[in-house]
């Protein structure tokens, strides 16, 4: 019998619902408690005997799911409506003017003002909810498609698992950070060590390792917290300045940044970096920086993108943490490409919240220009907060001790020789068939944001390479499950779900394909660039120089490293072996929607605000029949789409003579 809406044990669920969430964002968001916490566990209690007695009324939004249901068998892969950018980022007041400058020389004569907010250092995510329901949670990843963690973020409760509002929008996708507190990393850390298990060498690694556990109710557990600061594809709602966008999060039951700031003038901006330096080690989660946006939203499609990083918007990083320490040796890496890396060994140190015990010396130069030697006191930093390096050398400590260090003459894995190009500081190991520079392409070439080759770690590498198993990536795919389970601590089981790994890259998007060659220089937005202007490796390889440089965001630099490395006989025999392997270098093509237009080769401008699209939706529909979506008008353009109330763009496409339609003709277009 169909249980009626006015079913008592309904409405109380439905009541205690909303009461239990009100109360934890009450708690977890706004740190202003209503209740106490035995008032709080009585209508928990409550909400979950009536859920055990009536399963058939449980939902996935209800609080009860938080705690974390069971094991998840892996994370399935989910693409991002709207790509997820990195920012630029400087250490420069100068560069913050310079960035200042390009927006205004973009926007001439327009008014902007400028917002300042903490650079929290966690892990970058995106939610999705549809209907007021959080629909998805997913990584970062490439940008483009990251891992599907919904029932780890769902274990966090200042995540709202459904939004305060009524009605609520079709579509809001946000973006934040999920990070570890301060607080509780120490806690955890305490208890690990006690416990006889590795410590986490930072918060950050600490969530993002927290994440990726395949077990909800181990990430429950975790001291995670959530902010949120960003909005992706929006439906049915819509944010005209950052500022907005942030007051509405918070107004939907999101955890905002805790600190921001709205500036007139650029002279405003600085003397909020530096109140918000003040404020540092105030914050429950690391922050390294300051995040600078053009507070118009409306004013983003004018400012555009570069390849990787949105126009409108720039990270200011603050001076590095610095510690003192004691080099005791100086060993040689030899990268990828063959190049010679000095690396001190250090008597292990504390430098912003992380355990050091190594760190780059760069190269040979930079080791004369320092007086850097073997014994010596040093200042260490974190370059970026990321890698460290040492800067400085403490020539007051000396003994007599210490040895100065010299570069080796032969390679210190193949004995091979070591040349030094004109031009270059660099000394490099020409052996083409060296093992540390194989073992490193390779590596690279599996690599998650590359060919995302599951269970090819380090160690397996290592024995692929020095056992003559593999000498360049497309000997990957020849490998055999008997090949494989001969090998050290390796099984069966183990060497199956390598070779389905393997299986499975050989699908890859081309971008992936193009990134995980290895290609100096082009990391993996500029790879997507080149699979946007090139529908197969074969046509990018006969690209010459000069035709490299004309597509968009790739300078000669790159286009010169993209030609040189497909001159080499080597590396087009890999290209060529990797397609009779059969990965995909094709560009994958899109299907158009059922009854959709093809709009391939069509450049778009949009302007004003349409009815029955919001700008995202107009584009992506664009995107999905095969057209591209431009900010800005040029003689390229094929249409402009004007709503009611467009801006300069419409006189600016009449001057060009560009195609100008409507949304009834826009609509047509699409349908055609």
């Amino acid at each position: 019998m169909a249980r009626s809406v006015k079913d008592p044990v309904e409405q109380r669920i439905a009541a205690l619902r909303r009461e239990i969430e009100r109360h934890n964002r009450l708690y977890y968001v706004k740190a202003a408690p209503e209740i106490s916490d035995r008032a709080y566990d009585r209508l928990y209690r409550e909400l979950a005997d009536l859920e055990a007695r009536h399963p058939e009324l449980q939902t996935p939004d209800s609080p009860t799911r938080r705690v974390g249901g069971e094991p998840l068998p892996g994370f399935r892969t989910v693409r991002h409506a709207r790509p997820m950018l990195s920012l630029d980022n400087t250490y420069s007041r100068d560069e913050l003017a310079e960035f200042d400058a390009r927006v205004r020389k973009r926007l001439p004569d327009t008014p902007l003002t400028y917002s300042v907010e903490p650079k929290v250092d966690g892990v970058a995510v995106s939610l999705r909810y549809e209907h007021g329901t959080l629909a998805v949670g997913a990584t970062r990843g490439d940008g483009r498609t990251g891992d599907d963690v919904t029932a780890n973020l769902r274990t966090i409760r200042s995540i709202p698992l459904r939004l305060a509002a009524d009605p609520p929008p079709a579509v809001l996708e946000v973006r934040g950070e999920v990070y570890m507190t301060t607080a509780g990393f120490k806690t955890l850390n305490r208890a690990r060590r006690e416990a006889g298990q590795a410590v986490f060498a930072n918060p950050r690694n600490a969530a993002a390792g927290s994440l990726k556990l395949l077990d909800p109710r181990l990430t429950a557990d975790r001291p995670l917290d959530a902010v949120f600061y960003a909005a992706g594809e929006l439906d049915g709602i819509a944010f005209e300045t950052h500022g907005a966008c942030l007051r509405g999060l918070d107004a939907l039951g999101f955890r905002i940044v805790p600190r921001y700031w709205i500036c007139d003038a650029f002279e405003a901006v600085l003397r909020r970096i530096d109140e918000l330096e003040t404020l540092r080690h105030s914050f429950p989660f690391e922050m390294d920086g300051a995040v600078i946006k053009v507070n118009e939203r409306t004013l983003y499609d004018a400012l555009g993108l570069t390849a990787r990083s949105p126009r409108w918007a720039i990270a200011y990083k603050y001076a590095a943490e610095q510690a003192a320490t004691r080099i005791r040796a100086i060993r040689v890496q030899v990268g990828r490409t063959g190049v010679l890396t000095p690396v001190a060994e250090l008597e292990p140190v504390s430098v912003a919240g992380s355990t050091v015990s190594r760190a780059t010396l760069h190269n040979e130069d930079d080791i004369r220009r320092k007086d850097v030697r073997v014994g010596d006191r040093v200042t260490v930093e974190k370059a970026g907060d990321v890698i460290p390096a040492v800067v400085g050398v403490d020539k007051t400590a000396r003994t007599g001790s210490e040895t100065v260090f010299a570069m080796p003459a032969t390679c210190p894995v193949c004995g091979g020789p070591v040349t030094q190009r004109e031009g270059e500081v660099a000394r490099r190991c020409e052996n083409l068939q060296c093992p540390a520079q194989i073992k490193r392409w390779v590596r690279h070439f599996a690599s998650r944001g590359a060919m995302d080759i599951e269970g090819l770690g380090d160690a397996l590498v290592e024995q692929l390479v020095d056992g003559g198993l593999v000498g360049d990536p497309a000997d990957l795919y020849r490998l055999t499950e008997d090949q494989l389970a001969a090998l050290e601590r390796m099984a069966q089981k183990s060497a199956r779900n390598v070779l389905a790994g393997i299986e499975a890259s050989r699908e890859r998007d081309l971008w992936r394909v193009i990134f995980a060659l290895g290609i100096r220089h082009i990391g993996a937005r500029s790879a997507q660039t080149l699979e946007a202007h090139y529908p197969s490796l074969d046509a990018l390889m006969q690209a010459d120089t000069a035709a490299l440089e004309a597509v968009p965001d790739i300078g000669p630099v790159v286009a010169h490293s993209v030609a040189a490395f497909f001159a080499s006989p080597r590396n087009r025999a890999v290209v060529r072996r990797l397609g009779e392997a059969g990965v995909r270098l094709q560009r994958r093509a899109a299907p158009l929607p059922a009854g959709g237009a093809d709009l391939a080769g069509k450049r778009f401008v949009l302007t004003g605000t349409l009815d029955a699209f919001t700008r995202d939706a107009a584009g992506d529909a664009i995107r999905a029949r095969g057209g591209t979506v431009s900010a800005a008008v040029s003689k390229k353009t094929d249409y402009v789409v004007a709503g009611a109330n467009p801006g300069s763009k419409l006189e600016r496409a009449r001057t060009l003579g560009v195609a100008v339609i409507d949304e009834a003709a826009f609509r047509d277009l699409l349908s055609e």
